[in-house]
């Protein structure tokens, strides 16, 4: 599955639905649901800007959401337009794409796993249970969790 790093405190916002286009000075043609990494450095400035005090998780998978349309920017004045969405405060020039999200989901156990720049690729490891009934188990409570925590 693809990955991106993004860095706290904007890897939580992504993961909660409060950010919902992620700023880059690069576009891709990559569509769909991809991993959440937060890696190790935390940008202190944003989190005191944004007031979040929270123990953020770094260094770790901890989440997914879904890439589902790439927008253009061509100005600091359409930046700054839908500035509430990406919440980021840095002046960009050039080229800038919002790379638009939804489906935000957060992993209980976030996974300990090393960033890349760009999307890269994660094969997490399969699980071979011998009995289906354990699986079918695990793969009902995780079901349940879900369900219950947006309700």
């Amino acid at each position: 599955m693809k990955c991106l790093s993004v860095s706290q405190p904007f890897a939580n916002l992504i993961i909660s639905g409060k950010k919902n286009i992620e700023l880059r000075n690069w576009n891709t043609n990559f569509r769909g649901e991809f991993l959440i990494h937060a890696p190790i450095k935390i940008r202190a400035e944003d989190c005191k800007r944004l007031k979040i005090n929270e123990k953020l998780i770094t260094g770790a998978i901890i989440g997914k959401i879904e890439l589902y349309q790439v927008k253009k920017y061509n100005s600091d004045k359409e930046i700054k337009k839908d500035q509430k969405f990406h919440m980021s405060s840095k002046k960009f020039s050039g080229k800038t794409f919002g790379f638009l999200l939804k489906n935000p989901k957060s992993l209980r156990i976030p996974i300990p796993w090393k960033g890349q720049l760009g999307f890269f690729d994660v094969d997490l490891p399969k699980t071979n249970f011998k009995n289906k009934e354990i699986v079918t188990e695990i793969i009902d409570e995780e079901y349940r969790y879900q369900w219950i925590s947006r309700h």
